[in-house]
């Protein structure tokens, strides 16, 4: 792991007058733990059809990086172009992605959001300008560029929303895109979710110098590095970059420290860290945890309440997995349909 370094978001003992602050009330803060155990769910029960051979090719989880999704997505408008990566599940389910559109994606059904095509990692919906994802480290970077200078240029009051990992700072086309960015004061929010790894490599052994936000000052674009499991901390910082950029400031930066519990990918044997390590985040840096505790201890939530919400985030995805089980496959005859030249 990398060496522990202070955060830039101050942790606060008074909970709900932090989140009246940042304009929370209880019914949103609500339905933010829910959307996390939507993801977490969502993607546990992927992984289950994926063991039964039921999702195709490979998959990329982010169990353990909920709250970096859920405070990015409800701090941004809908609306807003959002550039997703290869471990984007929860990104989309946190702007409001319908769950069986999104299950019958991953099973490679008709009534998929790519008809089939996209599958776990290509997922997007150009209607919610949910421009998608690719599987090219740091392949997000550069489209943002080109999709927030058509922004600038059509005076849209959007932003961009791109989301990357560590490993993709150490790529030649981060700094491209950070520097055409500030040149042309670009509307761009870059999100690098720092969990540790980039694929197989501690971020501590690829990268001279740590955190990330000192590469996006050196672009004259303001960086920080935040503490990515407190949700809270990620929704405020993700809603001043937002108003950063929508302001026609520029882009803005932010690194949030997060942890994976998964492998890269379902090839991934996991043998560069160990079981113990895992264990220590799951156990005491988990986000579902920490915001469901901060929850109760406020008052917010009560008895058996997480558990009954639980329980019906777990009736949705049991809908998506029926309606995805009983959808056609493709028609062949539609093999060339929806390819550009």
């Amino acid at each position: 792991m990398t060496e522990q370094i202070p955060f830039d978001n101050q942790a606060t003992d008074n909970f709900l007058e932090k989140a009246d602050s940042l304009g929370l009330d209880n019914a949103r803060l609500v339905e933010m733990l829910k959307t996390m155990l939507r993801i977490r769910l969502f993607e546990e029960k992927a992984n289950e059809l994926y063991a039964l051979g039921k999702v195709h090719g490979t998959m990329h989880l982010s169990a353990g990086q909920e709250a970096t999704a859920v405070g990015t997505g409800f701090a941004v408008r809908k609306g807003d172009y959002l550039i997703n990566h290869h471990r984007g599940h929860g990104h989309f389910i946190a702007s409001g992605a319908d769950l069986e559109k999104m299950m019958a994606e991953f099973l490679g059904k008709d009534t998929g959001y790519c008809r089939g095509r996209g599958g776990s990692m290509h997922i997007a919906d150009v209607t919610s300008n949910n421009l998608g994802a690719n599987g090219i480290v740091g392949g997000s970077l550069q489209l943002a560029v080109g999709v927030g200078l058509a922004a600038k240029m059509r005076k849209e009051d959007r932003i961009v929303l791109t989301l990357f990992g560590d490993g993709a700072s150490n790529e030649g086309i981060f700094h491209e895109s950070l520097n055409m960015a500030k040149i042309y004061d670009l509307p761009i929010l870059y999100i690098c979710e720092n969990n540790q790894y980039g694929m197989s490599a501690s971020v501590n052994r690829v990268s001279a110098r740590t955190p990330f936000k000192y590469r996006a000052e050196a672009y004259n674009i303001p960086g920080y590095y935040v503490d990515g499991n407190d949700v809270l901390a990620v929704y405020e910082f993700a809603k001043r970059g937002a108003e950063h950029a929508r302001g026609g400031q520029g882009p803005f930066f932010i690194e949030f420290a997060t942890y994976r519990y998964f492998g890269h990918s379902k090839s991934d044997r996991n043998l560069y860290r160990s079981k113990e390590e895992i264990d220590s985040w799951r156990t005491h840096r988990d986000p579902i945890i920490r915001f469901e505790g901060n929850l109760k201890d406020a008052g917010v939530i009560a008895g058996e309440e997480a558990k009954v919400m639980e329980q019906e985030v777990v009736k949705e995805i049991d809908a998506a997995v029926k309606f995805a089980e009983e959808s056609p496959e493709p028609d062949v005859a539609t093999l060339e349909d929806f390819v550009y030249a």
